[in-house]
Parts: C-alpha cells; structure tokens; sequence
C-alpha cells in the first residue's frame, strides 16, 4: 500500500472544529514515526457555510472529495439549521454518491472509562450497520399539509444486493474473530422487510462454515446489549437498527463520546469517510470539553483502512494508555480539557513503541 494518502478534512460544526484538530495533530504524530505521508486538504463545509450560501457544501462539493483516497469528518448539527439540512445536505449524498454501504461501529470498554454496568467483563463488539437504504430511503412524502388530514409516509426498501454485502462483510468479519453474528430483526412485526433480511443474511452466512448466525428481534437485542453485552461478537443490522444500536453500545461502555466509526467503500473505488458517532455538542462547543477519543479512534480506523496496521494499533494503543493513566474528559470522569487529553496522547505516541504498541 502507498504511504502518501491525500486526505479531506471536513471538521464541520460545533465540537467537531476542537476535536478534528486534536485527533490530526496526533495523525501527524503517527504519520511521522511510521514514515507515512498524510496530505490534509481543509473545507470549510457545514452549518456556518450553509448560513452564508444555503448549502451545506458546495454544488461541486463531491467532486471535490472524489480526489481524495479518504474523509475525515468531525461533526455536522446546528440549533440554527434543521437537521433535515444539515444530514441531507452533507453526510448522507457522501455516503451513497461514494457507495459507503459500510458502517463500522466498534464498541468496546476501554480502561479509564467507567460503565454504567455492574459487571467488570469485558465487552468488544463489532456493529455493522447497512448504510445506504432500509429504513433512511428517501422514497415517501407529505400531502394535506396544515390541514386536519395532513399525512406523511415513509417507505424502507432493502435490495438483495444491500443486504447482502452487508452481511458477506459482517459475515467475514465475525469468521476472523470468534465466529458468532447476531443479525437484529423485527420480523415478528415488519411482515415483509425483515423477513425478508432474515432470508438473505442466512443464505449470505452460509457460505462461511464457521460462522453461527443468531436472528435477534430488536427489542431483545437492546436488551441483551445492556443485560450481557460481551458475549455478543459481531452485529448486523439495517441502518436505522445499525445506528440505535451502536449508540446504545457506546453508552454502555461508559460513554459516546469515545464511539467511532467508518462509512467503507470496502473495494476501495470511491473514498470511505471517518467521523466520531457522537454529534455537535453546541451545548459544550468553544469551552475545551469535548472528549477526542471518537476522533482520534476514527482516525486509527482510516489508518488500517489505507493499509497501515501497525500505524493504526500505535495510535489506539496511545489513546489507551492516556485513558488508562487517568488523563480523560469530564464525559468519563475525569477532569482533562481536549488540550490536555491530546497532550497525554502525544506523550503516550513517542512513548509506546512502534512495534509492540
């Protein structure tokens, strides 16, 4: 794999513009031990841009990322903008004009951040979430409106093809860790769609022998992942299921501000995009509280995705270690700023060794 990776950077809104400088300058940090060459292009796409020219990002914006072998991506929201536009305007034409059918969502307990749960056992998890049609098509419409009957409808379309490579991905991946995939479901209720899942996630699981798929209805899934989360492994779910999952994860684990994620182009023919789960946080923006973890993670997900392992496990290892050393935000108990944290990683990255990091 090439070690010189043009990257666009899109800090967007609120605590992204904070938390994208802090996971970039510890990228930097990596990219010069591991004699990689990371090229960061800037936009200044968001919610301030859409203020100033009614968009979120320019006409030619996704030709402009299209150059790009990745994206970086901070955090999209606004009190001032609707999330209508700030979602549709931005991360969703990103995700399907580049194929990012993929939504990897890891969930793990770190040490340094406390769970909410009881038990001290260990929770690593793998959340993979369809990520361009189900339940968020954009296939319905309102009529009637302001009236007494006014109506809106929604549909959710899955194709064998999108249920599919999410679950050949899934599938692959849970055959490289301990063989168990869990497929969430509410077939019991939604009479055509997912059962329709259910049929094409089994005969996709078939083709991997070691593989054992679980068909969990939603309800009772949310409840495993609070009752007994680690003795799930991998998780595949439609993209609605897929995203009120991983939060829940995230949250048991201690906090969603460590969550990350990576939107995959897996053959690599348009650019796969790299963002925290957590959102803008307006609340906390501009006062160097918000928690880097999800970015910084994000970043060390788009490291192993352009072909650099051990680059990846440095960074992760570093981030680790600060958390472990007591060094994180107030989100999970500690009393760090961002600055402070991303010192701490800093010192953690020419500390650990390459190698055995």
């Amino acid at each position: 794999m090439s070690s010189t990776h043009s990257i666009a950077v899109i800090a967007g809104d609120g605590i992204g513009k904070e938390v994208v400088p802090a996971a970039i300058t510890c990228l930097e940090r990596i990219a010069s031990i591991h004699s990689l060459n990371l090229a960061f292009t800037h936009f200044d796409w968001g919610s301030d841009y859409y203020g100033r020219y009614g968009r979120m990002m320019p006409v030619d914006g996704l030709e402009q990322l299209a150059k790009h072998d990745a994206i970086f991506l901070g955090a999209v929201g606004s009190p001032e903008v609707p999330d209508t536009e700030s979602l549709w305007g931005l991360l969703i034409p990103i995700r399907r004009e580049f194929q990012q059918y993929i939504n990897l969502r890891p969930v793990k307990t770190l040490d340094g951040v406390t769970s909410p749960l009881a038990s001290d056992k260990p929770i690593d998890i793998l959340i993979v979430r369809e990520n361009n049609e189900g339940e968020y098509s954009e296939v319905g419409g309102r009529m009637y409106r302001g009236l007494p009957h006014e109506s809106a409808v929604q549909e959710t379309i899955f194709t064998r093809l999108g249920v599919s490579r999410a679950a050949h991905f899934a599938a692959a991946l849970a055959a490289s860790r301990q063989g168990r995939l869990t497929s969430a479901t509410k077939s019991n209720g939604i009479i055509h769609t997912m059962p329709f899942w259910d049929e094409v996630v089994e005969e996709t699981a078939r083709q991997y022998p070691s593989v054992t798929v679980t068909h969990k209805l939603v309800d009772a899934l949310a409840a495993h992942l609070v009752l007994k989360p680690w003795t799930l492994d991998v998780i595949v779910a439609s993209n609605l299921l897929g995203d009120i999952l991983s939060d829940l994860g995230s949250a048991v684990t201690g906090s969603i501000g460590v969550a990350p994620s990576a939107n995959l182009n897996p053959e690599g023919a348009f650019p796969s995009l790299f963002e925290p789960v957590h959102g803008s946080a307006p609340d906390i923006a501009g006062k160097g509280l918000a928690n880097p973890v999800g970015q910084i993670w994000s970043g060390a997900m788009m490291l192993e995705h352009l072909g650099h392992p051990e680059a990846a496990v440095h960074l992760q290892s570093a981030f680790e270690s600060a958390l472990r050393d007591g060094y994180g935000t107030r989100d999970v108990g500690g009393t760090s700023s961002t600055s402070e944290f991303t010192a701490a990683v800093l010192t953690a990255i020419d500390t650990l060794s390459p190698v055995t990091a």
